[in-house]
Parts: structure tokens; sequence; C-alpha cells
């Protein structure tokens, strides 16, 4: 999948932008950002969700995962394989591995399920229609574009952009949560 060159600038700039946030007030939006995640009756009453392990600056998702399986909820990572992306369900962290990209992935022997009720999606920016940046690698577009879920961007608030411009390919998002305030995309 093709970046174009607006894309390719706005995500630098974004990865900047965030990665200039101290850990303190990463943790601190993180933990609001659970505290909302809560308020969504899909997020709340999904059994299956797929959240993602986060790198770099990204919204630290470790205090959400450790509580959905302490609450008795299905979570599910990740894993990359060739071109393609699929969830593993994790029962703790240690059912994980580095994996691709150098990222926390679910063990081989992790069962895959990919019919999942919700997915916490990393983001780098969103609009507030819900039209997500991610890494530019597509997976997460490819892997919903091939299954229907809810789907959920964590960001802090600084990374929401009026106008991201949108692929033939991008997915929208459903739903955006910040450490200011949780919304429904206007689609």
């Amino acid at each position: 999948m093709e970046d174009s060159e607006n894309k390719k600038s706005l995500r630098n700039l974004l990865l900047e932008k965030r990665d200039n946030t101290s850990y303190d007030l990463l943790k601190i939006a993180s933990n609001k950002m659970q505290k909302k995640l809560k308020k969504i009756y899909a997020f709340k009453n999904a059994q299956k969700i797929g959240v993602y392990y986060p790198i770099g600056s990204e919204i630290l998702t470790q205090n959400i995962i450790q509580e959905l399986i302490s609450n008795g909820k299905e979570v599910f990572l990740p894993k990359v394989i060739d071109e393609k992306m699929e969830f593993r369900r994790i029962t703790d962290f240690s059912s994980l591995e580095r994996g691709s990209f150098d990222i926390m992935e679910p063990r081989d022997d992790c069962k895959v399920n990919n019919s999942l009720d919700v997915i916490l999606v990393p983001t780098v920016g969103i609009s507030p229609t819900g039209v997500r940046l991610g890494y530019g690698h597509g997976f997460y577009d490819k892997f919903l574009a091939e299954h229907k879920t809810t789907t959920i961007s964590l960001i802090l608030e600084k990374q929401i952009i009026k106008n991201i411009p949108k692929s033939e390919h991008d997915i929208l998002m459903d739903w955006v949560v910040t450490e200011d305030r949780m919304f429904e995309t206007q689609r």
C-alpha cells in the first residue's frame, strides 16, 4: 500500500509531537483513557477484545490488558505473519515474546481468533470523522477490511487533526478516546 507524501510528513510530525510527551504525562493520559473505555457500551460488554502492546510513545495498554484478563475477558493481541496480521489469545504477559518490528506479540502456541467484539487500534493521528493515520504498513486496514468489528483509537488529544488524507484502503475508526474526552466518529 503506497503512502502519499502528505501522509508521510504528517505521520513524522505527529510522531515527533507524541515522542515529546513525557512518560509521566503518558502514564496519566493512559490511566484516564482506561477509565473512559469502561463508559463505551461496546467495550464494556465485549467478551473478546483485541489490544495492542505499546511501543515507543504509544498509549500504555498494559494496565488495560491486565484489568481485562482479571475481569475474565478474552484478550487477543496482534501477531504479524508475512504480509498479514492475526489476533491470538493471551492469558498473561508470559504469553508474549518479541516479534515483528520488535513488538511484543503472542507466542506461536497462543490460539488464533480473528472474530473479536472490539479492537483497540494503535493510532498516530486521527480526524474527527475517524480517518486514522497509522504507521503506514497497512496491517490494521487489511485486517479490518476482512473482519468487521467495533474499533477504538486510543490517542492523545494533540494527535487529533482536522483533515487526514483518506486513501481508498483506509478503514474508519468507530470511537476515539483521548485523555480529555471520548466520542463516536462523525461518519
